[in-house]
């Protein structure tokens, strides 16, 4: 009952998203159903440890959950436990009431626990959202040592990286004091541990199971870049969350130059302005991977692997928007609505269109800099290189029509490819002469061969009478 009259508001309030929501209940279709009896050999769905699995994947993640179930074959079930394992490790490093004598040895052998059958974590706060993942992690374990050795092994590989990184600046903030990120750097490279890595776990997993081509692998800067883009927009629109729980991601080197002495003096000083520019700074460092996710993205041929990917990353663009210059952010968690969740959806099916979500959220960004913040250009020029990669890579003149591609009549470049349709044509057939009967080129050849006899006796002749004489 409730939930139809959420929907009557909403049809009052906003007619457009209600339709919106009608649009992608109606028509955007399940690709799969892992508790149907035919996929139980790939989702493990008749096993309870991991009926177990999918209801935890559900529990901490709704918005993964959902394209996670859609990956083709066993991917599903392998990309399922994966988050599991890393939700797992970042549930340990992220809880600050765990003393640092215990947090430290449980996160640097994390990868070993993973395959130790029967192990699980209690000593996790009572508050930790969590909590009951590693409450019953023996499941995940038990799932763990199921996989597919290649598998298995890129997991473990990818945790025993991540753990290491979490560990060390966990253990810097226990026993220097030090709970900030300093640098634009270091920021760099503790979202690396915490979600580059977990891109680059990924590529390795499409390649492996022969989704995507095994040379994927070598494009782990474009996989770091993606999970870059990722858990930088959590980290900026978590900032109320975070302060509260005393985590701070957001690196002093851009918010400390507006005379802020603590993070959380953002929102309790009341200087709006500054405080949105700080918020403006840490958006234009984010959007420095939106061109690198969007190569990524087109090397992906396997649909459902791209869908996984191409969602939440225009999820995140569409948040950046959502945050930029919004004091909002410092007052509460926001979040799009879901209306505009089920739209980009519905949307991020292959890469030019994402890339127009790209290029249409960097507008509405772009629209709302102020020339008086000190990272207006920045921002300019960031939504500008958005912009001229969708130029580039899909030029706006071209119209894709379903059976035929034309071009825009009123854009210049379309006369440079109407002349060059031309001369491939005047190359590929190129003109004949008039067919001639035999009779008719025998004459010729009489005629020509006349013509050049007479010239040479004329010129004979006067060369005689010249020197002759």
């Amino acid at each position: 009952m409730g939930k139809i009259a959420s929907l009557l508001v909403l049809l009052l309030t906003h007619p457009l998203e209600f339709r919106t929501l009608v649009q992608f209940y109606l028509y955007h279709e399940q690709k799969r159903d892992i508790t149907s009896k035919q996929e139980h050999p790939t989702s493990g769905w008749d096993r309870s440890s991991m009926r177990r699995c999918w209801k935890f994947l559900d529990m901490t993640s709704r918005s993964f959950a959902a394209v996670i179930k859609e990956l083709e074959g066993d991917l599903a079930r392998t990309i399922c436990i994966y988050y599991l394992v890393l939700r797992g490790l970042d549930t340990i490093e992220d809880d600050m009431t765990i003393p640092d004598e215990i947090k430290q040895p449980v996160l640097r052998s994390f990868h070993e626990k993973t395959v130790t059958p029967g192990w699980t974590f209690s000593d996790n706060g009572p508050d930790e959202k969590d909590r009951q993942l590693l409450v019953e992690y023996d499941i995940v374990v038990e799932e763990v040592n199921r996989l597919a050795p290649q598998y298995k092994t890129i997991i473990l590989d990818i945790c025993q990286k991540m753990e290491i990184g979490m560990a060390d600046y966990a253990h810097k903030a226990a026993t220097t004091g030090t709970v900030y990120l300093e640098t634009i750097a270091e920021y760099d490279l503790y979202c690396h541990y915490v979600a580059g890595l977990v891109g680059e776990g990924l590529t390795r997993i499409w390649a492996a199971s022969g989704k995507e081509a095994p040379w994927l692998c070598e494009q782990m800067e474009l996989a770091n870049s993606m999970g870059l883009l990722l858990q930088k927009t959590n980290i900026i629109r978590d900032f109320r969350e975070d302060v509260e729980q005393r985590r701070f991601f957001w690196p002093r080197e851009i918010w400390a130059k507006y005379g802020f002495e603590e993070m959380k003096d953002m929102y309790e000083k009341g200087d709006t302005e500054h405080a949105t520019w700080i918020q403006s700074g840490m958006i234009v460092d984010a959007l420095r991977h939106a061109c690198d996710s969007l190569d990524y993205l087109r090397l992906l041929k396997n649909q459902s692997v791209f869908v996984f990917c191409a969602v939440p990353a225009c999820m995140a663009m569409a948040t950046l928007a959502l945050c930029f210059m919004n004091p909002a952010m410092f007052q509460r968690n926001i979040k799009i609505r879901k209306a505009q969740a089920a739209d980009l959806i519905m949307r991020s099916t292959n890469a030019r269109e994402v890339a127009l979500i790209f290029r249409e959220y960097a507008r509405k960004i772009h629209a709302k800099a102020k020339p008086q913040d000190p990272n207006f250009l920045r921002i300019s020029v960031m939504c500008g290189k958005i912009e001229l990669w969708c130029e580039q890579n899909y030029p706006s003149f071209v119209i894709l029509e379903r059976n035929r591609v034309t071009y825009d009549p009123l854009d210049k470049r379309t006369v440079v490819i109407n002349l060059e349709e031309k001369r491939a044509e005047a190359t590929k057939n190129p003109p004949s002469g008039p067919d001639m009967l035999p009779w008719e080129l025998a004459t010729y050849i009489a005629g020509a061969f006349t013509l050049v006899i007479s010239l040479s006796a004329l010129v004979g002749y006067a060369v005689l009478k010249v020197y002759g004489e």
